[in-house]
């Protein structure tokens, strides 16, 4: 036995002060192959000596190892047999390694994906509850003012002939202009999504949407782009809304049918058939309203800007805008401005009638179409994604003199 094989076989396994699975398995690898190589190395190792000075050694495999007088070992199957057995150790020690690590991995990156998935839902729950959040901020002073609203108290003149009108019925009803203002709109959106997906090639822009996941369940584009258009919309018509009760409230402008509904009593218990009001502004009265309930005592200092008027121009000209975005269906080029001007048309009728109903001044309904079709572009292009903005580009700082140098076009040998 040479002195390498000494050395190796007295010298002491050292492992590292935290072992780990990997380390383990190569210190019995290198114990067994050593142990392996002692044996077959070892002439002598479980011989018997026959007759004619021939020894016949068992390796414990089952192999020979053959010896003459001249001291020539035939070990040739020996080593053969010994190298296959540290090779199938090897691959067997190896073979439980790898599928180790791979479980080890497999089980940590299921571990990792499933904490992904839980913060994905967590921040889109987070966005969603925070979308609401605001357009409570905006809808709940909507909502005190319907139902704690107190408007100014404006007076009047007894011989003011545009309040003296009587008292009719609303030709577009509430639920009617409910129906305009939200179902028709909203309608028409989820119409134009759901076509646009099933049709349009997918672009760059739509590549994030269409991998949305939540919940394990993956949320198609339509859904997506419906979502940020309602939702942009309903923002848009609450702050409409917002805008035009504040302007209500603070200015208490009187209904034209105001006497028709009011019937007020001064404080001296006289009325407006009393000669001694006659030119005299009056503003300490109580309204006696026999035949009128509370809330038209209250609507009736509500006059100023019309809020069927803002309402409907918003909804309507929000949703022109949108078709002139969104709708590229090519099967007809006059659909679209077609759509477009009936929405308008609607809006115009509401606006009119709430006129001839003697709802409202000509002024006021002039003030809140206005508002609404005011609110409908700013919101469209400054709030919603229905225009693209201009490329920032442009307005960056040269980064070189060449382009800070003015650029001229050479023509027609100017």
């Amino acid at each position: 036995m040479s002195n390498e094989s000494a050395a190796s076989e007295t010298a002491p396994l050292r492992s590292p002060e935290h072992p780990t699975s990997v380390n383990v398995a190569s210190s019995l690898l290198l114990v067994k192959s050593r142990d392996i190589e002692k044996r077959y190395r070892n002439p002598n190792h479980n011989c018997n000596q026959n007759s004619s000075s021939i020894f016949s050694c068992n390796n414990g495999s089952g192999d020979a190892i053959h010896s003459d007088d001249s001291g020539n070992a035939s070990n040739t199957n020996a080593s053969t047999t010994a190298t296959v057995t540290i090779a199938n150790l090897n691959n067997n020690i190896d073979v439980r390694l790898v599928h180790d690590i791979t479980e080890g991995e497999s089980s940590s990156s299921e571990h990792i994906s499933k904490i992904n998935k839980m913060d994905h839902n967590k921040r889109m729950l987070y966005r969603v509850a925070f979308d609401i959040f605001i357009l409570a901020c905006v809808g709940l002073p909507i909502l005190g003012f319907y139902l704690w609203g107190s408007a100014y108290q404006r007076g009047f003149f007894c011989d003011d002939e545009s309040l003296k009108h009587p008292f009719k019925e609303s030709t577009i009803r509430n639920w009617m202009l409910y129906i305009i203002g939200l179902v028709l709109p909203i309608g028409v959106i989820l119409a134009v999504e759901i076509v646009r997906s099933e049709h349009s090639k997918p672009s760059t822009d739509d590549i994030e949407n269409r991998h949305l996941i939540f919940m394990d369940y993956e949320v198609p584009s339509w859904l997506i782009e419906c979502y940020k258009k309602i939702g942009i919309f309903g923002f848009g018509a609450a702050i409409c809304q917002l805008t035009t009760d504040i302007a209500k409230y603070s200015i208490g402008r009187l209904r034209p049918h105001f006497f028709a509904v009011c019937q007020p009593i001064m404080a001296d218990g006289t009325t407006c058939a009393d000669p001694v009001n006659v030119g005299k502004y009056i503003e300490d009265f109580t309204c006696k309203g026999d035949d009128s309930t509370k809330r038209m005592l209250k609507e009736v200092h509500l006059s100023f800007p019309s809020g069927h008027s803002s309402f409907t121009f918003y909804t309507m000209v929000y949703a022109a805008l949108y078709l002139q975005s969104r709708m590229n269906w090519n099967g007809s080029k006059l659909l679209r401005h077609f759509l477009q001007f009936l929405f308008l048309m609607i809006s115009w009728y509401t606006a009119l009638s709430r006129v001839s109903d003697y709802k409202h001044h000509w002024s006021d309904v002039l003030t809140g179409s206005a508002i609404g079709a005011l609110t409908a572009v700013i919101v469209a292009k400054y709030v919603s994604d229905l225009f693209h903005r201009k490329s920032l580009q442009q307005y960056m700082l040269p980064t070189s003199n060449q382009d800070a140098q003015p650029q001229t076009i050479a023509g027609n040998g100017h």
